[in-house]
């Protein structure tokens, strides 16, 4: 079965179409993590840089967790009908951010 010079430029063309959708997926997952601020970092490389990177986020979120605190937020309500704003004041309150829930 020979197939036409039509049906070889269709499935050509088919190839090269899906090859093009499929090129920024891959060129995406490459080993650069990009921030909510647009800023790319790299991904630590060893076990000891991931374990230093894990351990420095933690006690990033716990002090911001005490800062919230501090100025008057209690995450251990339960059922709190208030729950969006009373962290959103804590939050002005400490001068934190709003997150990145918004």
């Amino acid at each position: 079965m020979k197939a036409t010079l039509g049906s070889r430029l269709a499935v050509s063309l088919m190839v090269s179409a899906f090859g093009l959708t499929i090129a920024p997926l891959v060129s995406a997952q490459d080993n650069a993590a990009t921030t909510a601020t647009g800023t790319t970092q790299t991904a630590p490389a060893t076990k000891a840089e991931k374990k230093a990177a894990r351990k420095q986020a933690r006690a990033k979120k716990n002090a911001e967790l005490k800062k919230l605190e501090d100025a008057g937020y209690n995450p251990a309500k339960r059922d709190d009908a208030n729950y969006p704003q009373d962290i959103q004041n804590a939050q002005k309150k400490a001068g934190i951010g709003a997150g990145a829930s918004q």
